[in-house]
């Protein structure tokens, strides 16, 4: 399993057409995959060729990272878990009904970062499940589903919340204290929000079909709206990754009365020319997340180690 896993990074292949079904791919390239599959119950790993070398069931995973050990940390419904390459749970930590756990983050120092919706706090929590730190959040939402989804420790400390139903990103400094607020185009909601190398605010706005980047005053700098890409109609816009090249991959999660109508992961440049897609319903069912394997070595903050 391991020889597989090492497979995933250093594979120089190209996906085929065929690969990844109905939609052609006007420049297939070469990126090995790991994919938090919300409606399909799993996380994969994927090939440079579209195969599938690693697949764990688990309850609806929002999010899932590959640790330089080899491990795959991810969340499920009511927690987090570090994995083996042969699925031994090797850390947990769980929560009970009706808390949701959506994110989860590595930090430097080795410690893991949860975000628990229900009494909507992020722990920071070491290798012996003893939590180091806990930020109480603020939500105008009682509903445990409606407060948040994806929460990033940032380079200065400092935290970027995506409050789902209160449709903004929150930024808390370490103590807890709200230090920006970006509020969202009417009709966005706010999954994920991811701090750039340039200093601007990557944003998936969930059902708002739009990805939006602002710069430091919140103004909007570049977006994708629902029809801007051909055959590629924006549903659920979930987990996004900036990449080395300035392009940007985006997991296009199919949800809510869209399942098997538009690909469920792309790699779109800054004018917004598809470079290459994931279209396979067979194989895959709604993605919340995705990261590629191949990026090198870039910031925590930009998704990858």
């Amino acid at each position: 399993m391991n020889r597989l896993l090492a497979a995933a990074f250093v594979c120089i292949l190209l996906f085929s057409t065929s690969s990844f079904g109905q939609t052609p791919i006007a420049k297939p390239v070469s990126h090995p995959f790991l994919a938090a599959d919300y409606g399909g119950n799993k996380v994969h790993i994927v090939d440079p060729n579209g195969a599938v070398v690693w697949q764990y069931e688990v309850k609806r995973p929002q999010e899932a990272w590959l640790l330089k050990n080899g491990n795959v940390l991810l969340t499920w419904l009511r927690g987090a878990q570090e994995v083996t390459p042969d699925k031994k749970v090797v850390w947990e930590y769980t929560t009970k009904k009706p808390n949701e756990v959506h994110s989860c983050q590595p930090l430097k120092n080795g410690n893991y970062m949860v975000a628990v919706s229900g009494p909507c706090v992020i722990y920071e929590i070491d290798k012996g499940g003893k939590i180091k730190k806990t930020i109480q959040l603020k939500t105008n939402q009682k509903s445990t589903h409606s407060q948040m989804r994806i929460v990033r420790k940032i380079e200065n400390g400092n935290y970027l919340v995506g409050h789902y139903s209160d449709k903004v990103v929150r930024e808390y400094d370490p103590n807890g204290k709200i230090v920006r607020e970006i509020k969202l185009p009417k009709g966005c909601s706010a999954h994920a929000a991811y701090r750039l190398k340039n200093g601007n605010t990557l944003i998936s706005t969930g059902d708002g079909h739009k990805i939006i980047e602002v710069d430091k005053n919140d103004k909007i700098v570049w977006q994708i709206n629902e029809k801007d890409l051909k055959g590629n109609p924006l549903r659920y816009i979930a987990g996004m990754q900036r990449l080395n090249n300035g392009n940007t991959v985006v997991a296009n999660w199919g949800g809510h009365g869209h399942v098997g109508g538009q690909p469920q992961i792309f790699e779109v440049t800054r004018d917004k020319k598809v470079v290459w897609q994931v279209f396979d319903f067979k194989k895959f069912s709604t993605i919340s997340m995705v990261h590629l394997l191949d990026q090198g070595k870039v910031k925590e903050s930009d998704m990858l180690f």
